[in-house]
């Protein structure tokens, strides 16, 4: 194999850690001697043992003088675990094949100089596309301190989530269902509006293999969220947050005793503000949110400029009607020259539906940012 193919292999490795290691990144590491793989391992869940010290303690046979391919730069700092790059001098490794570079100013490069002065041959960049797509949310989480986020919306091909009496189960198939699911497993936390509870009374939650449910937080700027609620009623087993703009001290002391956590947050145009919140959920180490939650959230998400990517669902069937509703509500770009920019679309198909995954290149002349 090359090293191109351990790399890879390496990478599928990390993914294993998905929903469970957060706010860390994912990290998988490869072993080899003579063409075979003595040892590999990869980051199962946060606070336990990194990639590198997991690979190092599956091996078959004493790792000196073997090549380790690792998909991010080796730690060299304590932190819930001793640094690894300790640990792969004291193995003897001879030649380390990195794929990222880790933005972590606690790392940043210093972890590949210490194996350079230990005498370890280190090349770096091998895939890193694929190892940087890897961990787009803890770069981001790492060098922003606050949330990756994650606009997602389901849509008929003439752009409505619901028709004009709000009917919307469902507009797309399983099989993009389930997608979504997966999402839900990777992000820290999930964020709705409250009109999207009181319509729906949605539980929120990951129903894949092996979940790992969000935190949940509802937009509720009045706490209108009824104590009923299946979110409210279940907050016990799954972390979850009302954000308010306005307390109400009687309605927060009862939903915290329901163990619904209220956070009361800045006032912006009358609604909670969306950069305080994302300030917060990062201070809280929820490394990154997927926004699922009603086109007037969506709207001001984007003019906020909080979001960094964008996923849209897309399925064969138009509701039509002036009154169904849009993806994105609000009062929207003035001009087309105000329209949010987003770069070309990855594009997956889900049976009969297609998903169009976009980065947000700039927030547009209608973000108060810009």
């Amino acid at each position: 194999m090359t090293d191109a193919e351990w790399m890879l292999r390496a990478c599928r490795l990390a993914e294993k850690g998905i929903g469970f290691v957060n706010p860390n990144p994912l990290v998988g590491c490869v072993i080899v001697r003579d063409g075979n793989i003595i040892g590999e391992g990869y980051h199962e869940r946060y606070g336990t043992l990194h990639a590198e010290r997991n690979a190092l303690k599956n091996c078959t046979e004493d790792p000196r003088g073997a090549v380790m391919y690792v998909t991010l730069e080796p730690c060299c700092h304590y932190g819930k675990n001793p640094p690894c790059t300790e640990a792969v001098i004291a193995a003897g490794i001879r030649k380390v094949f990195v794929g990222s570079d880790d933005p972590n100013p606690l790392v940043a490069g210093k972890g590949l100089q210490m194996l350079r002065d230990a005498g370890i041959t280190v090349e770096t960049g091998v895939c890193k596309e694929e190892c940087d797509r890897l961990n787009r949310i803890f770069f981001h989480y790492i060098t922003k301190q606050t949330p990756y986020c994650i606009l997602k919306t389901a849509m008929t091909a003439d752009g409505k989530t619901a028709t004009r009496t709000g009917s919307s189960k469902w507009i797309t198939g399983e099989a993009a269902r389930a997608h979504v699911h997966e999402t839900r497993k990777r992000v820290a936390a999930i964020v709705c509006g409250i009109g999207t509870v009181l319509a729906d009374d949605p539980m929120l939650n990951c129903r894949t293999e092996n979940p790992s449910n969000p935190f949940r937080i509802v937009c509720d700027s009045r706490l209108r969220i009824p104590m009923t609620s299946r979110l409210v009623q279940t907050a016990r087993d799954i972390p979850t947050a009302a954000a308010c703009c306005f307390p109400d001290p009687e309605k927060q002391r009862m939903l915290e005793a329901a163990g619904v956590q209220v956070l009361i947050l800045p006032e912006e145009n009358g609604h909670v503000s969306l950069r305080a919140l994302m300030r917060k959920l990062g201070e809280m180490k929820l490394d990154s949110v997927l926004l699922e939650g009603g086109a007037e959230l969506h709207e001001a998400a984007l003019r906020a400029g909080i979001v960094q990517q964008v996923q849209i669902y897309i399925a064969p069937k138009i509701f039509g009607g002036n009154a169904a509703r849009p993806a994105i509500g609000g009062l929207g770009a003035e001009t087309a020259a105000d329209a949010y920019l987003l770069s070309a679309p990855e594009i997956t198909r889900f049976g009969d539906d297609i998903l169009l995954e976009y980065t947000v290149k700039e927030a547009g002349a209608c973000s108060p940012e810009s």
